[in-house]
């Protein structure tokens, strides 16, 4: 495919191959750029199935694309500094540990990846051996069962017992936050926080990568959108690891919706405005919690849900993402919202005009109407 192919592109979850150039390694403020709002914003508007009205835009212009009354749903996750270096105690092999998802007190799911030789790590798939890793300042990090022992589980993800007292501390002080080899070099913890994240609970948890919609946001964005009447309401779900070379659908992470963002998004939409959501993740999170005919429960708890065009969405009229690989699982969901004729021409113009991918990358605001 060329950046110039109009149609089809998304055939197969993306028959299609990114160009390195449009790969954001670093963080716009490290760019030249004046602040991490200082990204492009591409705006692809219209009805299901229908031809798109296509907008380029800087991201700063945000307040002025939507209406008085619209709500934009941000997820409050925090990210976690989930990667510690480690060696399996049976081989002496170097490995970096993601931890991806906490499911109980010492309970994970994690990843072992391989370390690249450049800072960054590579997929590292085994015959299944369960194995222990040592991890840097002592803990260990003991396989249980890979996650989803079935037809189409996966094969990277492990249950694991981490044998820390007080893991969120451990990680704080010895984890760093995932990258992948895109990037240019590590950074701060704090290059991966957005403006929404609350401080993580020394018996909650977080996310193992940034929710990285909502990156470009400051507070000087944030209190225009209220000043312009746009309504901004919180739910929360915990992130797992991304599949950058596997391209799994996503696996069972845990979300709440409030009660307040519930009826907020509920009056709005008897009021005629539309919700867009920062992020996939705040859509899996608000379509968890939506019935059948789009009404918005107060709910937490593991969602499995996998959105589909065929599932489509119930809650959602709008979707504020960045870009995503080819193959990649989200670009269901981004059908599901927008409709095939409106992805097919969004992304050919985004390749086209140069829009950069990842999450220090541009973004991409979907509306359905």
């Amino acid at each position: 495919m060329t950046a110039a192919d109009d149609a089809g592109f998304v055939d197969g979850l993306g028959d299609w191959e990114l160009p390195a150039e449009l790969e954001a390694a670093a963080p716009p403020e490290e760019r030249g750029a004046s602040g991490r709002d200082d990204v492009r914003l591409l705006v692809a508007e219209g009805p299901r199935n229908a031809a798109p009205r296509i907008g380029h835009h800087a991201f700063r212009e945000l307040p002025a694309l939507l209406r008085p009354g619209d709500v934009l749903v941000v997820n409050t996750s925090a990210t976690l500094p989930a990667a510690v270096d480690g060696r399996i105690t049976e081989t002496g092999e170097p490995v970096v540990v993601h931890f991806s998802t906490r499911r109980s007190e010492s309970e994970w799911v994690v990843e072992l990846r391989s370390p690249d030789g450049h800072g960054s790590t590579r997929q590292r798939l085994h015959d299944g051996t369960l194995v222990t890793v040592r991890l840097t300042g002592g803990a260990r990090v003991t396989l249980l069962s890979r996650v989803g022992d079935r037809a189409g589980g996966s094969s990277r993800l492990w249950r694991a017992c981490f044998g820390a007292a007080e893991p969120l501390a451990y990680l704080a002080r010895y984890g760093r936050p995932i990258r992948y080899a895109y990037t240019s070099a590590d950074r701060s913890l704090a290059a991966y926080q957005t403006v929404f994240a609350e401080p993580v609970a020394s018996a909650g948890a977080g996310s193992a990568e940034m929710p990285s919609a909502a990156r470009p946001f400051t507070a000087e964005l944030v209190t225009r959108l209220v000043s312009r009447g746009v309504l901004v309401v919180p739910i929360t779900l915990h992130t797992g690891v991304a599949s950058v070379e596997s391209h799994e659908p996503p696996y069972a992470e845990w979300f709440e919706v409030p009660e307040t963002t519930a009826r907020v998004v509920n009056a709005a939409r008897a009021a005629g405005s539309r919700i867009v959501a920062v992020g996939t993740t705040a859509v899996r999170a608000l379509e968890s919690a939506a019935d059948a005919d789009g009404t918005v429960r107060a709910r937490s708890g593991w969602t499995e849900l996998v959105i589909t065009p065929e599932r489509g969405v119930r809650a959602v009229d709008g979707l504020l993402t960045g870009f995503h690989e080819p193959r990649a699982s989200h670009l269901m969901m981004l059908e599901a919202v927008g409709g095939r004729p409106l992805l097919d021409r969004s992304y050919a113009e985004a390749l086209r005009e140069g829009y950069l991918w990842h999450e220090f990358g541009d973004l991409h605001l979907i509306l359905s109407r």
